[in-house]
């Protein structure tokens, strides 16, 4: 399979690569991202075939149905990663919790957030890769407090890897932060920024398309990469989850073959979101995707009217701070697939230069024949989570978001499964405001023993040995000074 560019090509860049290529050199042409040039089709068939299947058997089928250049054996080292998972033969349980509702719990790897089902495999292959080519990578990440934790702990102590992780200081939760700075690995580096995860999202695009920066690397032999989903190593994982919730609800017999269901997202950077769309074109039976977004509801605005305007936006912190989020990433591969990539090159920089940009008439109804969208405050959230408790099933505020795109967007008489991203643990304190409905400042540990003991909780060892845990990154510093930190970290 070959991969090509959402803004064109420039004429320096080849105008298709295949699979490596695009995930050990993710900038792709005029500062845009790589996307596959064709879909597999996944009928009946491909879903009757692995009715009966482990999480890991369905995702190495649907990797060699990509027919993508990385050799079977490092494939399968990938997939067998998902055997230190909670429950080896099922990675991502699905839990009903209403007639019609069904939770896909995404949390049961090493740290305790979705963004293990896709990072711990990619990051198995991008370091076979790095390996076999002999050569060294600096991967960058950027995060809202998920992201960093997952790509921190797949590639430590990884030959031929350096890795930097930006998080904004104060916007994740303490547990997402202990899971960064307590790396021990010498192959790591954390970096805490004064600012929001849109501007460490900025800094790693910036780094990343940056010539002058890459010759820098080069004097030391180093290549550039990146852990975010600009890579599409990333997406082709997130794919995958959606194909399963699907199989999921036939091994329950909530639903017949070929019936139709919804997806319901929490969403920030719309990587998880692009992975239905992917499924969806791919052929699951996906009605609709709904979109459901905190306060920062950006997502909203541009799904029901197409105008994606962040002029003047200040993003608020909230109880959900991984969808504390302006500029979400992934919507660029939807609009190259609906819409081609002139007019993909165009919107990205109005977004880019004016910080607007607005789709016509046509290009909405498209939009819309796929997406909804609606968002929630943290009172919301906080409600749902003490309903939902009342009927023995702890939430995070993530996952809470959801019930409003169920309640007031479900039009049809189908079966909805919506994404639980992220571990009650990784938001102790915000939960334990919700359970006991008051605002007391908890820290995540106290927070952590009072829900285990008074709800039966189980607290995953990963999880209470972070606060006993040394802290080995203490840097914090501002935007501007990122890329002299990252050269200092390379030649130390």
């Amino acid at each position: 399979m070959q991969f090509i560019e959402t803004r064109g090509n420039d004429g320096v860049l080849e105008k298709k690569v295949n699979f490596s290529h695009a995930i050990l050199n993710p900038s792709a042409s005029f500062g845009g991202l790589f996307v596959p040039e064709t879909l597999p089709f996944l009928g009946e068939e491909f879903l009757n075939k692995h009715l009966e299947s482990s999480y890991k058997d369905l995702a190495l089928d649907f990797l060699k149905e990509f027919n993508i250049d990385i050799k079977d054996e490092e494939l399968q080292k990938a997939v067998d990663l998902y055997d230190n998972f909670d429950d080896k033969t099922n990675a991502c349980p699905l839990i009903k919790i209403e007639d019609d509702l069904f939770v896909h719990e995404q949390y049961h790897g090493p740290t305790r957030a979705f963004k293990d089902m896709a990072l711990q495999p990619f990051g198995s292959i991008l370091s076979s890769l790095a390996k076999e080519k002999g050569e060294e990578y600096l991967i960058l990440a950027a995060t809202s407090g998920d992201t960093g934790p997952a790509a921190l702990h797949t590639f430590r102590d990884k030959e031929g890897i350096k890795v930097v992780c930006l998080y904004p200081d104060g916007g994740t939760s303490d547990v997402q932060k202990l899971q960064m700075v307590c790396e021990d690995a010498t192959n790591l580096k954390v970096i805490g920024i004064n600012g929001n995860f849109d501007d460490a999202q900025a800094a790693l695009k910036n780094l990343l398309a940056s010539q002058s920066f890459k010759d820098e690397l080069k004097k030391d032999g180093i290549k550039l990469s990146a852990a975010n989903s600009v890579n599409f190593g990333r997406i082709i994982f997130q794919v995958i989850y959606h194909i399963h919730s699907y199989i999921e609800l036939l091994r329950q017999n909530e639903i017949f073959m070929g019936e139709k269901i919804y997806l319901i997202v929490p969403s920030g950077n719309f990587g998880n979101a692009l992975g239905g769309y992917y499924a969806r074109l791919m052929g699951i039976p996906i009605e609709k995707i709904l979109i459901a977004s905190n306060e920062n509801n950006i997502l909203t605005q541009w799904i029901s009217t197409g105008i994606y305007d962040i002029r003047d936006k200040e993003l608020k912190l909230t109880s959900s701070p991984a969808m504390d989020i302006l500029k979400s990433s992934n919507i660029e591969r939807i609009i190259f697939d609906l819409f081609g990539p002139s007019r993909t090159k165009e919107l990205m920089s109005d977004l880019n230069d004016k910080n607007i940009f607005i789709l016509n008439e046509n290009e909405i109804k498209k939009v819309q024949e796929v997406f909804n969208a609606t968002y929630s405050d943290d009172e919301y959230a906080s409600k749902t989570i003490k309903k939902y408790s009342e009927k023995s099933y702890i939430m995070d505020p993530h996952t809470a978001t959801c019930l409003k795109a169920y309640e007031d967007l479900k039009d049809k008489d189908l079966k909805a499964v919506m994404y639980s991203t992220a571990e009650w643990t990784k938001f102790s304190s915000t939960v334990l405001n919700s359970l006991k409905e008051d605002e007391n400042k908890y820290t995540d540990k106290e927070a952590l023993e009072i829900i285990s003991k008074d709800y039966n909780m189980k607290i995953p060892n990963s999880i209470k040995s972070l606060f006993s845990a040394k802290i080995n990154h203490n840097t914090v510093i501002n935007k501007q000074d990122i890329e002299e930190e990252i050269t200092k970290f390379i030649r130390k």
